[in-house]
Formats: C-alpha cells, structure tokens, sequence
C-alpha cells in the first residue's frame, strides 16, 4: 500500500496517513534488523537508556549502544537531556522519533531483509507479551480483481488513518485510559 498523499494537519491529531518517502541507504540498512526494530518500540512510549534497554531486551550494554547509535545516526532515535542514575552516574535516554513511519515501502527491500527483520520483531514481542496478547487475527487468501484490490487499500489506509502516527503519537505521550497496543497488517501477492 502506498500512502503518498499530503497530509495538512488532522483535526485532533487523526485524519490520515503521514506523507511519506523512499528510505535512504542508510535508513533502510537500520530497519533492516530486528533488534533495532524491538529498540524503536521500546523507546515509542517512554525514553529508555542504554542499560535499561539491554536490561528489557536481554542484551550484553555494548551490543545494545551499537544498535542504538544506528538509530542514532539514521535519526529513528533522539537523545534527550541526560539524568542522574544510580550511584552517582550520568545516563543518557533515548526516544523514538517516529521517523520510520515517514517512509514509504517501509516493509520491503530487494533482499527481503527489512520485511523478515519485521516479522521476527513482532514474533519476539509476541513471544514476550505471551500468546494471550493477541486479540484479532486472521490468515486468509482471496482473489480480487483491480478494482477490489484498490478498494481494500483504500479501506486499509482509511482505517490506518484514524490514528495518529510517527511524531502526532509520540507527541501525545501517553493518553488517560488508554493501552498501548500494536498491529501488523500485510496484504500481499501469493504465488500459485
């Protein structure tokens, strides 16, 4: 699905997709691991640092900064002001920038890699939340014709738009009564 449209500020901060661009290079080289995919999640709704993201994600601190200054450098991550930590340190956390939901075929590359780097982080966030955590699903193929696939996009991408994306979520913080919750939805051609 390709989301191209300007988008001018949604009321209330929903309204429609974010105008979106091919990846560089590099931005596709940082999406295209699992690790950093699972980093960017953690860091959506709060800024974790260094240590608390190896801590949650079960990784050795080094690996971790490497991972994170990937991100860094690519701009999927921001460093905000740093903090005191414990016995007397200095930590530095980080926060999503909501930079990758700007990119358009942001699930694809000519090797696959971004789109299995996807697949395996959504896998590890299920596997963490447990199975229960899954509230709808469906596996299904169907046969459309031009215009029904057309169709389903647009009903993909105006259901998509009903919330808010990249830095509109990121602004909002977190809104009371609310749950954070995560959807992975991908239409695509079988091979028969």
């Amino acid at each position: 699905m390709s989301a191209n449209a300007a988008v001018s500020e949604p009321p209330g901060g929903y309204g429609g997709p974010l105008p979106r661009r091919p990846a560089t290079l590099q931005e596709a080289r940082a999406l295209a691991h699992p690790l950093r995919l699972r980093i960017l999640r953690q860091c959506l709704d709060r800024a974790l640092t260094n240590s608390e993201l190896a801590a949650t994600l079960g990784q050795k601190p080094a690996t971790m900064l490497y991972h994170v200054r990937t991100l860094l450098r690519a701009g999927f991550l921001t460093e905000l002001p740093s903090r005191p930590g414990p016995r007397g340190t200095v930590e530095k956390p980080y926060r999503s920038t909501g930079k990758s939901w700007q990119l358009d075929q942001s699930m694809t590359s000519e090797d696959g890699a971004m789109l299995r780097a996807i697949f395996e982080a959504v896998a590890a966030e299920v596997d963490e939340a447990g199975p229960e955590c899954v509230l709808e699903g469906t596996r299904m193929a169907m046969r459309l014709s031009p215009s029904q696939l057309a169709e389903l996009q647009a009903q993909i991408a105006a259901m998509i738009g009903q919330y808010p994306a990249g830095p509109e979520y990121i602004a909002r913080d977190e809104d009371p009564g609310t749950d954070p919750y995560a959807m992975l939805l991908v239409l695509h051609r079988r091979r028969v």
